[in-house]
């Protein structure tokens, strides 16, 4: 079979107004026009997909197209046999769900997407360096994002991303799904409980995120045909190809096409991904902010170690362990050594939340049960349900669905970019902890590091030739902060 060719062409009062204040900016109630009229249809909003490999067909495309509320009209991705793929499967999810099947139209380049007056939003399910720049591009282009965590690459990329949603009226949603997790909603409940004050006054909390292995260096290999291997680099430095750099061009055993269920190597290299902690740790520190009530804080001290492989491909961190201080005294430790997930310590006792039904604790607490469930405590009166509860937030068990939903009504997004870059920016300067090995002074309003310029230059990096978001911005007459 030929390969297609690609174009060129229910909440409380206070919470519910505190988050419509804080993104105020972001989604003002303007409805796109294309929703609104007799020549709409059904008021379905028509959505284009950037990047169509693993997180996007196995997560962002179903939870778009099983929404019900939109049409997928366009895939992108630079590897064209990932795009057809992508196509493939978003024509037979619509099959699946009795729907009609819409045209897609795939494509190679981003920006040629984005010039279509006819797309409302876009999904970004690319490699963590290609976040920034599509995100950036899409805001200026008018249209909604949904976008994969984590927020952005480095620091100085997150405060121009957040400053341009800001200025916007576009409706932008991280991809911190854990808001939205299960039908038994554990993460938004652990954090009401512990809003509400059921471990009484907050001291600590601990994250436990995993590592990931690594592995000699591969050589070179020829680029495939495929694949525009100069814009995936994007504005990281030039670099040998090599499939265990970038992802798999293996065939799924299953379907004969493309595999697009295997870990891509870009997870395991500082240039594309800085490791688990911002892979795991976009989602426990986001739902740890949530807890704390930092959804806009952070950490002003900060002091850890981390293990880090000579190699030069597979060299994202190993074992770790960095505690931080925050408002309140509160003290937040993270840490491989860990159960994977966030456990909220106070005065009454202690609440953990984690995806899986059951997590060996690892801890050396003698209080501590050997195995913990998704949702668990010191006592079971913690987790007791009450309809009482000082603190409550937006019900959500479809992530997608709720984007979607805000796209069409203009209502605040369950993670819009303040909340995104706030806990973004606390993996960044955890993983900066991990590099330096010594104390570090945080300024959250200023976002530096007090006295520390080594620290600060690690906020940045040079963008390689046209690439990149700041160059994207400089181009567009925005400014840029000096990093």
């Amino acid at each position: 079979m030929k390969t297609p060719s690609l174009r060129s062409t229910d909440v409380s009062r206070r919470d519910f107004v505190r988050s419509a204040v804080l993104t105020a900016a972001v989604a003002p109630l303007i409805v796109p026009s294309r929703l609104l009229g007799a020549g709409a249809p059904s008021g379905r909003i028509r959505v284009g997909c950037i990047g169509a490999g693993r997180i996007a067909q196995s997560h962002d495309m179903p939870g778009v197209v099983n929404s019900k509320l939109a049409d997928v009209v366009a895939v992108c991705d630079l590897d064209s046999r990932r795009a057809a793929s992508g196509k493939a499967s978003i024509e037979g999810m619509f099959k699946r769900n009795e729907l009609p099947v819409p045209t897609i139209d795939l494509y190679g380049d981003y920006r040629e997407m984005l010039a279509r007056k006819d797309i409302d939003a876009v999904t970004i399910s690319t490699p963590d360096h290609q976040h920034a720049e599509p995100a950036l591009a899409a805001i200026l282009a008018g249209k909604d994002v949904y976008l994969q965590k984590p927020f952005t690459m480095t620091h100085e990329e997150g405060a121009l991303l957040k400053a341009a949603c800001g200025k916007s009226d576009r409706i932008f949603q991280l991809g911190s799904q854990q808001r939205s997790w299960g039908p038994n909603e554990q993460f938004r409940k652990a954090c009401e409980f512990v809003r509400s004050g059921r471990v009484g006054r907050l001291r600590s909390v601990e994250i436990g995120l995993p590592t990931d292995p690594t592995a000699p260096d591969n050589p070179e290999q020829p680029v495939p045909p495929h694949l525009n291997y100069e814009m995936w680099l994007g504005p990281t430095p030039q670099v040998y190809y090599t499939e265990q750099r970038v992802h798999s061009q293996g065939k799924d055993r299953k379907t004969g096409g493309p595999d697009v269920g295997s870990r891509p190597g870009w997870l395991r290299n500082d240039a594309y991904c800085l490791g688990m902690i911002t892979g795991w740790g976009a989602h426990h520190f986001d739902v740890a902010h949530w807890g704390m009530d930092q959804e806009l804080g952070g950490p002003s001290k900060l002091e850890g170690k981390g293990e880090f492989p000579t190699n030069k491909i597979w060299n994202v961190h190993g074992a770790y362990y960095v505690e931080s201080l925050y408002p309140g005294g509160v003290k937040l430790t993270v840490s491989d050594k860990f159960p994977n997930g966030i456990r909220f310590v106070g005065d009454e006792g202690w609440i953990f939340v984690s995806r899986d039904a059951s997590q060996q604790s690892k801890s050396s607490d003698p209080a501590m049960p050997k195995t913990l469930k998704s949702l668990d405590a010191s006592k079971p009166s913690l987790l007791e349900p009450s309809e009482k509860l000082a603190v409550q937030f937006p019900h959500s068990t479809s992530h997608h669905k709720y984007w979607l939903e805000r796209v069409k009504d203009r209502r605040p997004s369950l993670v819009p970019a303040t909340i995104a870059h706030a806990a973004n920016t606390a993996c960044i300067v955890n993983w900066i902890a991990m590099k330096a090995a010594r104390p570090l002074m945080w300024d959250v309003k200023a976002e530096r590091f007090v006295g520390d310029a080594a620290a600060n230059a690690m906020l940045s990096r040079p963008e390689r030739g046209k690439w990149g978001a700041v160059q994207l911005a400089k181009s567009k007459g925005i400014k840029v902060a000096k990093a």
